[in-house]
């Protein structure tokens, strides 16, 4: 059997390059705004949904993140209105005769957002893979 060896020194200095990009600040950083811009797109989303009888369970939505941990990202839409729950889901009309149906403002909103995460992180993905090709 024959031997041979591959140089691969140059590739090997290409892998080194991309690795130490990726684990810089800057692939982080690029990603955490992308994520703010969603989360900000998420809210306004989830606010136009809310039903408005008083203008409180629109008025008490929040959004944290976004939370950067190994390979998930991830920002946290919630309202703790205690009624919230009830509006989102459905609920029986009192003496149970009835049922009025849920407005899913947050499992719509979401269900949207992710459909359009392509694009909303696109632009920054091709940012960062410049940045490693150059």
């Amino acid at each position: 059997m024959a031997g041979f060896t591959i140089d691969d020194a140059e590739f090997q200095a290409w892998t080194d390059r991309v690795n130490s990009k990726i684990a810089t600040e800057s692939v982080k950083h690029g990603l955490e705004v992308t994520m703010q811009r969603v989360k900000a797109q998420s809210m306004k989303a989830v606010k136009s949904r809310t039903p408005v009888d008083t203008g409180h369970l629109r008025q008490t939505w929040h959004a944290d993140g976004p939370f950067i941990t190994g390979t998930v990202i991830a920002i946290k839409l919630y309202n703790n209105t205690e009624y919230a729950p009830f509006v989102e889901n459905g609920h029986r009309t009192r003496g149970g005769g009835g049922w009025v149906e849920g407005r899913f403002m947050l499992k719509d909103t979401v269900v949207e957002v992710e459909g359009q995460m392509p694009q909303l992180i696109a632009p920054s993905l091709e940012r960062a893979l410049r940045g490693l090709l150059d």
